[in-house]
């Protein structure tokens, strides 16, 4: 018994050590736009999952990428921010159904936004 639950925990540990390294070299290798479309994937599951703390954690992730460059860049950003400060009120409130929906529509227009920007 303790042998073949020793086999499992390495088989286990081999097989999340083969997703990890994937994982750390998708994300190595990924443009920024494609990581904040992770960030998005990420809190958007979380959120399905109704995780309060990991959705809180891809949101903060998310204000803190925020640029403030220029006057046009940081009024596009302050007004992110608010809209991801919403969002963090409203999963404490436990509403994970307004936040799901916000998310999913910024990363829908994310999207656009970049395909817009190769054509």
């Amino acid at each position: 018994m303790y042998y073949s639950n020793a086999v499992l925990r390495t088989t286990e540990s081999y097989n999340n050590n083969r997703a990890n390294a994937y994982v750390v070299n998708e994300i190595m290798n990924a443009t920024p736009q494609q990581l904040l479309i992770k960030v998005y994937d990420f809190a958007i599951a979380q959120c399905k999952k109704k995780n309060i703390e990991k959705t809180n954690k891809a949101l903060t992730e998310l204000i803190s990428a925020l640029r403030y460059d220029t006057k046009e860049v940081n009024e596009i950003s302050n007004g992110l921010k608010r809209l991801y400060e919403f969002c963090q009120d409203q999963i404490r409130l436990s509403n994970f159904d307004v936040v799901d929906n916000i998310l999913s529509e910024l990363r829908k227009t994310w999207i656009g936004a970049f395909n817009n920007r190769e054509s």
